[in-house]
């Protein structure tokens, strides 16, 4: 995309949603560490609610050692990976006593050298909680950076070093919650709802999906055809069947 066509791409995301932020909860910067942690291959609603209880106990990583790697394994069961990732939390808990005095450290280097914790987890901390100008490459924004040829690239590194390069002011906090955002609820993997997306005159995916209504039109032209057809078939079965009564004519013997 050019210049233009990226500030315009997210000043549509902002006018769509101009306040937007993480959908992991948490209320303090120890306990959003946490939550991406184990929001690793894991929906953030599925993690939402296996931590409302967890963190209505443990609000700081003093706490979370109390608690012990086997009572947060308990917890947290119903999440993907959890025996590795109660493992790792345990052991950030741990650093974070040792090394930072308990509170979380605000430099992706030592953010990274946390148990756990890599680069999207660090940018995504430094970006929620401290308000820096963090682009975190999951899932969603490596779809979108690709599809609609935003910042295309064969790996998360390329994406985030384009992303830090092509996006302008006022978007550069928010720039990674949009696209998030539109990949999860608008530009699905799946199937993309590009009828209702705001920016799909800049996006150069293609074929464009079209609304369900009109998707609907085919599958019923082809209903009717395959009907036809079945009916065509079971009226020349009928003709073809010897009527009651009547006997097929057979070859008279020679004398």
């Amino acid at each position: 995309m050019k210049r233009g066509q990226v500030f315009e791409f997210f000043r549509r995301l902002a006018d769509a949603n101009p306040s937007p932020t993480t959908e992991l909860e948490s209320s303090n910067p120890y306990q959003l560490l946490v939550a991406v942690v184990l929001s690793a291959q894991a929906t953030d609603a599925s993690v939402n609610i296996a931590c409302r209880p967890l963190f209505q106990r443990v609000k700081k990583p003093q706490q979370m050692v109390a608690l012990g790697e086997e009572s947060l394994r308990d917890a947290i069961k119903t999440i993907g990976l959890f025996n590795t990732k109660a493992k790792n939390v345990i052991a950030l808990s741990q650093a974070l006593i040792d090394s930072h005095r308990g509170e979380v450290p605000r430099t992706r280097e030592e953010l990274q050298a946390l148990p756990g914790v890599g680069r999207k987890t660090a940018n995504v901390v430094l970006n929620t909680a401290f308000g820096e100008e963090t682009f975190a490459v999951d899932t969603h924004v490596f779809r979108i950076c690709n599809r609609t040829s935003l910042a295309p690239g064969k790996t998360v590194d390329e994406v985030e070093a384009k992303l830090e390069k092509i996006v302008p002011q006022p978007f550069r906090r928010d720039a990674h919650h949009w696209l998030i955002l539109h990949g999860r609820y608008i530009c699905k993997a799946r199937l993309p709802e590009c009828w209702r997306c705001p920016v799909i005159d800049l996006c150069r995916y293609q074929p464009k999906t079209p609304p369900p209504e009109e998707r609907a039109k085919p599958t019923a032209a082809r209903s009717a055809r395959r009907a036809s057809s079945a009916a065509r078939i079971a009226k020349g079965r009928t003709a073809s069947t010897p009527k009651a009564g009547r006997s097929r004519s057979r070859p008279s013997r020679l004398p």
